[in-house]
């Protein structure tokens, strides 16, 4: 199987059927699309004897219909290699794969619910503050007008001891009050930065692809809306692994690094850029047609081709670092998915042809 044939799954599936939400997404589906789907999950569990497990099923279909292009080279590699896959095997690149390792849902969820909760106690110790200090300002009337009337003995020096007492207490908590409710405005504040940095790409700076997922669909719904052109592509550096296995991870990183800043040059609110994982980047691109999404992309890449790069620790030498392209109308496909996996098939096409050039899917 060549590595890019993964992406076929999932330019013929046009839903997904394990997590769509919407009843009548099957009728969308193409019956052999179903059913070429559901053999290649079938062949690929039994064929490798691995459990028929809820989490195998949602692993394998991401594999397979375009969901997650990552683990579906990873398989495919594997397969074209004829080594054997295992559960062992299987859990390992999944331990490495953000999209499963990250639990993002669940961290959304939690984060949601927790949010809520700050939000319904910061109103509450706002109100609570505000019914305490009025309560304070009525124990201090009533303190004034004691020490001013004609009671006497024991029990009117009682009466003043025990309100003011009670007036103290009252500031107290007035003062704990607001507090916490300056503690909840900072622990919101925390959260809010939580939530952009888990769709932040730490090492670029870039959105990652969680966050670009969240674009894509917005700029997707919004083209269908205002009849707009939407152009996705995917940037591979090439032959990456060389240049790790020669000068190290951090150079890898300072080169990524380097593509990562010459892409986002071109990003603004009608083209979006994110490091979709690895070596590898995607865009977005609202209102350009395809000829015009590929030359501005083209520009780019002449220009890092141009660039010689030089490792700073060991002033070896890094060379030319190019990158290959490709690039779909998104609108010329079922979905977003299918598209995107489209543009990923054409990435290989140029990487086949020879690299450091820009591929269009048919």
């Amino acid at each position: 199987m060549r590595f890019w044939e993964i992406g076929r799954w999932g330019a013929r599936e046009r839903a997904d059927p394990i997590n769509s939400d919407n009843d009548g997404a099957d009728s969308r589906i193409g019956e052999s699309a179903r059913k070429d789907l559901l053999r290649r999950i079938g062949t690929f569990l039994l064929g490798n004897r691995l459990d028929l497990s809820a989490r195998n099923l949602v692993i394998s279909h991401a594999a397979f219909s375009g969901g997650n292009l990552g683990l579906g080279r990873h398989i495919a590699k594997r397969e074209f290699e004829a080594l054997p896959i295992t559960q062992g095997w299987l859990e390992d690149i999944i331990s490495g794969d953000p999209e499963f390792a990250d639990r993002q849902e669940e961290f959304d969820e939690i984060s949601t619910k927790l949010d809520q909760s700050l939000v319904n106690f910061s109103e509450t110790a706002r109100q609570a503050s505000k019914a305490t200090a009025r309560y304070g300002v009525e124990l201090t009337q009533h303190v004034d007008r004691f020490a001013g009337s004609d009671l006497d003995g024991v029990c009117a020096v009682n009466l003043i001891h025990l309100t003011r007492s009670m007036l103290e207490r009252t500031q107290n908590l007035e003062a704990d009050m607001r507090r916490s409710e300056k503690e909840v405005t900072g622990l919101r504040n925390r959260l809010a930065r939580a939530r952009r940095d888990a769709e932040l790409d730490h090492l670029t700076g870039l959105p990652n692809r969680r966050a670009f997922e969240a674009v894509l669909a917005r700029e997707y719904r919004e083209a269908m809306e205002s009849l707009d052109e939407l152009t996705i592509a995917i940037c591979d550096i090439d032959q990456f692994k060389k240049i790790n296995d020669l000068h190290g991870h951090e150079t890898g990183d300072r080169v990524i690094k380097t593509i990562a800043e010459a892409l986002a040059r071109i990003s603004n609110d009608r083209c979006h850029v994110a490091r979709h994982g690895g070596e590898e980047f995607v865009l977005l691109f609202r209102g350009l047609t395809l000829a015009e999404a590929k030359e501005r992309l083209d520009g780019i890449r002449e220009n890092c081709a141009q660039r010689h790069l030089i490792n700073r620790e060991t002033d070896d030498p890094i060379g030319y670092v190019t990158f290959s392209a490709g690039l779909a109308n998104v609108f010329g496909f079922p979905e977003p998915r299918a598209a995107l996996a489209a543009a990923d098939q054409a990435m290989y096409q140029a990487k086949a042809q020879g690299r450091n050039q820009i591929c269009l899917a048919a």
